[in-house]
């Protein structure tokens, strides 16, 4: 049974809520009868609510909750096929316990198949092994004509191949994904072996990541965003493999895949605003890094002490305070790394430093029209969203990055303008032929979609 209700929706960062329709489904209800019901605002799908800014809202328009749902594993093959509503951590607690791991994880476990290849999520391996898309062997899409096209990478049918090109990355504006095929990795050990190094400064830190892209799997780094002078963008890159039967402590040996992450704690549902200013931040910061050895090998972790660090913590977004926060996730090549410094000097400059600043390495595209990630760098910021000043800085650095060929993570983003997009996607021309071939009237809308005319 259906259950519609009127509600104000927002993204994780909390900011620029809506009110929309929201139908509730039940796990494994198809959501087609719902589509003559969109009206005029159209329709969007919407997962656990892990995309930061509009993706998954629809101002005046219906959306489509989805959630729940069957999943199954050939153990001879290690394909799983999973209904759209199933999460990472549905996936993680029924088969990591039978030796089996999610290609591509980003930093929450809370995300939806359907939220993974739509916003083709990566993670800390992407200059290993790509973005989640890229392990999706086919998927079922309900598209604007009620009817469900199975497509994949390699369909025979060019429309189909175009179809999945355009859906993952396509932030659900080509259909409603119902379910996935993905490719699943055997693992020996619940369990990550993890190197850690203190970097002393940006520079250092970006040579250590550069050498590690050979040595990892997995890879990742902190930045203090507060740190000046000698110190400016000292952090901390911690890099893991998944832990063999060897590399296991005596106590961890009987039970290797033994996996049940807990949470720690909620934050309060009420924090006032200020909370997060330079003082604090500055104190975080440093903490933060002085907790850090400054060379440790071979240390294990849970794969959600690695992996899932916030999930410890119940929404923790609410810690920004009413006003909520931005994330600015930008993505530029190697030859234009100097952005990166660049956005951290201009942040600090107006007081905006992010309580955290998450930079990683990124492989090569994948092809799909509007997937985010492309060879080079990554820099993810979250910066608490009242600070004066903050939106003419993004808008400053938004040119900087058109100018450099980056481009923004249409999963974090809130506030990207049409120019900024249109710039940093060259494949959005194919990404809009293709929604105007199987979506010609525009049934599948959200807030980010009328905002970047997509």
């Amino acid at each position: 049974m259906v259950i519609k209700r009127e509600e104000l929706l927002s993204g994780w960062g909390r900011t620029a809520p809506s009110s929309a329709t929201v139908a509730e489904l039940a796990p494994g209800e198809s959501p087609a009868a719902l589509l003559a019901e969109a009206g005029s605002r159209g329709v969007v799908a919407r997962g656990l609510g892990r995309a930061y800014g509009d993706a998954a809202q629809n101002g005046g328009g219906l959306v489509v909750e989805v959630s729940g749902g069957t999943m199954s594993l050939d153990p001879a093959t290690g394909i799983l096929i999973a209904d759209a509503g199933t999460s990472l951590d549905d996936i993680m607690r029924r088969f990591v316990p039978h030796g089996w791991f999610v290609p591509v994880t980003p930093g929450t476990r809370y995300v939806t198949i359907g939220g993974a290849i739509a916003a083709d999520i990566h993670g800390k391996n992407h200059h290993r092994v790509g973005t989640f898309g890229a392990h999706v062997t086919s998927l079922d899409l309900l598209v604007a004509d009620g009817s469900i096209r199975t497509v994949a990478p390699d369909s025979e049918v060019t429309e189909d191949r175009e179809l999945f090109r355009a859906t993952v990355g396509g932030m659900g504006l080509t259909g409603i994904i119902l379910s996935a095929a993905i490719q699943m990795n055997p693992i020996q050990s619940s369990l990550i072996s993890v190197d850690t190094r203190r970097c002393a400064n940006l520079d250092d830190l970006m040579a250590e990541m550069v050498s590690a892209d050979e040595k990892y799997t997995y890879s990742v780094a902190w930045i203090d965003s507060v740190a000046k002078g000698p110190r400016f963008g000292r952090g901390v890159l911690t890099s893991g493999e998944h832990a063999s039967l060897d590399q296991l402590p005596k106590a961890k040996a009987d039970d290797p895949l033994a996996y049940d992450p807990s949470m720690l704690a909620t934050a309060p549902p009420f924090v006032p605003g200020g909370l997060l200013n330079k003082m604090s931040m500055a104190a975080f910061n440093e903490l933060w890094y002085r907790k850090a050895p400054k060379q440790r090998d071979d240390e294990i972790q849970s794969i959600a002490e690695f992996f899932h660090p916030l999930d410890g913590v119940s929404e923790w977004n609410r810690i920004y305070g009413p006003e909520g926060f931005l994330q600015y996730q930008f993505a530029v090549s190697d030859e234009q790394s100097w952005l990166v410094g660049h956005a951290l000097e201009e942040l600090q400059r107006i007081g905006a430093s992010s309580f955290l600043s998450v930079l990683k390495r990124f492989g090569p595209e994948n092809g799909c029209y509007l997937s985010f990630p492309t060879k080079g760098w990554t820099l993810a910021l979250d910066i608490p969203a009242g600070i004066p000043g903050l939106g003419a800085t993004l808008d400053e650095l938004d040119r900087d990055l058109i100018g450099a060929g980056g481009r923004l993570y249409l999963a974090k983003d809130s506030r990207g303008s049409v120019e900024t997009n249109e710039a940093g996607y060259p494949m959005l021309a194919d990404f809009r032929r293709v929604k105007a071939a199987v979506d010609p009237n525009h049934l599948f809308s959200s807030d980010l979609s009328r905002r970047l005319d997509l």
